[in-house]
């Protein structure tokens, strides 16, 4: 077993997720209730969206977000494709978007014990039923609110790629690289960068390798 896949699994990482997500949801506590408050007075609807994804061990779990889309936009336009520029996406969820503040809520499955600060980001069972042997690696572990893959371009990534990151990210994992993929997902919030797939990013229905 690499070094990594042992500190990816181990009490210090889930230590690191309680002590820094437990202070991050104190912090974020204020930011979530404005943005909810927004939400619902541009749109109808629960401002907390919930997504049913898969996590370790392959066990379904409901991902919380602030809600960036109208009500009901899985079953609207291109379904669960998002792209840039998309009708779906209202004002303040442009916002949200832009700078991730819809992601805050994943700090409440963390402490559920759900994912983790840092992880594969989880994805849905559509997704995962075209995963390999290998692929599956991905489940071995708690997912990620942010991830390498995350940090080296994230949805505009071809999905493949997306998934060898996240691969290389369990066989070389430490409390170091952990530290540094929180600092360079603070500066991807900052400058948006790789938040909508394009041309070349992103899952879609025809990919066979996830």
């Amino acid at each position: 077993m690499a070094p990594g896949s042992r500190y990816v699994r181990s009490a210090r990482k889930r230590a690191l997720d309680l002590v820094l997500g437990g202070g991050a949801v104190l912090v974020a506590a204020p930011i979530i209730a404005v943005a909810a408050v927004a939400i619902r007075l541009e749109s109808r609807g629960d401002a907390i969206y919930r997504q049913w994804r898969v996590g370790r061990g392959g066990h379904r779990f409901q991902i919380l977000k602030l809600r960036t889309m109208v009500q009901g936009a899985e079953s609207l336009g291109a379904g669960m494709a998002v792209d840039e520029g998309d009708a779906r996406i209202t004002r303040v969820g442009r916002v949200l978007r832009r700078t991730s503040i819809d992601e805050l809520p994943n700090l409440v499955n963390i402490l559920r014990g759900e994912m983790s600060l840092v992880g594969p980001r989880p994805t849905l069972e559509s997704q995962v039923a075209t995963y390999d042997e290998r692929q599956r690696g991905r489940l071995t572990v708690r997912p990620g609110v942010t991830g390498w893959a995350q940090v080296n371009g994230r949805a505009s990534l071809p999905w493949a790629e997306r998934i060898e990151l996240d691969l290389w990210y369990l066989d070389n994992a430490s409390l170091a690289l952990d530290l540094r993929i929180l600092a360079l997902s603070v500066r991807i919030a900052v400058t948006g960068h790789g938040l909508y797939r394009g041309e070349q990013g992103g899952w879609r229905p025809e990919d066979r390798s996830a």
